[in-house]
């Protein structure tokens, strides 16, 4: 069967249920996370999540006046904790100089503010995405491995990196709001942790036989 994108989406939330993502108290949560899950396993980033709980209750004034060795402690589960380390230190004091005011952030920069994340330290293009739907509440698509799997698996061509995709599907297009796009790409990933571990469950899925009418897709993304 061909799917437009929003077919796709009330397909598996129809078949899966919802998923609530981000799995989250506060968006002050949320951006510790988004930097401790990269390049590594969501249990060593929840690990390293809980430890950071534990000692600052994720009160940005209290991670921002903790020394930087004592921050790479916390982080160590997750790996790289120099470099997460000083990102999130980054990170949250830019986030404190807008008084953690998410909507007068998207009010200062409009369509600049994924260029604007891209600039801080630790910040790449999936860390942005997920910072500009989760925190900044936009309808972005999040375009990670899970997803750019299950599209080639949808017939769509040529997807080898997140940009690959990235540049042919940013924000997502109408009817999609910013609930939408949270909920997809939850959907997106709990599929994944079901269906590609390994690639050949796929084909005992719920998916398997449809096909996205990406031109369609295309098309409409360009134009929103």
């Amino acid at each position: 069967m061909n799917l437009t994108l929003y077919d796709l989406y009330q397909k598996m939330l129809a078949h899966m249920g919802p998923t609530n993502w981000w799995p989250a108290d506060s968006k002050q949560q949320i951006i510790i996370e988004a930097i401790l899950i990269q390049n590594t396993t969501e249990r060593n980033a929840v690990r390293a999540s809980q430890l950071i709980r534990a000692q600052t209750d994720y009160d940005f004034h209290r991670i921002r006046q903790l020394p930087l060795e004592d921050l790479e402690g916390l982080v160590r589960p997750a790996g790289f904790m120099k470099n997460k380390s000083k990102a999130i230190k980054t990170l949250i004091q830019w986030y404190l100089s807008y008084d953690q005011d998410s909507e007068a952030i998207v009010a200062q920069y409009g369509e600049t503010l994924r260029n604007t994340l891209l600039q801080l330290h630790g910040v790449g293009p999936e860390t942005a995405d997920v910072l500009l739907t989760y925190i900044f509440d936009q309808p972005q698509f999040i375009a990670d491995k899970y997803a750019r799997t299950l599209f080639s698996l949808l017939g769509v061509e040529g997807l080898t990196s997140y940009q690959s995709l990235n540049r042919q599907l940013s924000r997502l297009p109408d009817p999609f709001t910013y609930q939408d796009a949270q909920e997809f790409h939850g959907l997106i990933d709990e599929f994944g942790k079901v269906y590609f571990h390994p690639i050949d469950n796929f084909q005992d899925s719920f998916l398997m036989g449809d096909c996205l009418d990406w031109a369609k897709i295309n098309a409409n993304s360009t134009q929103k």
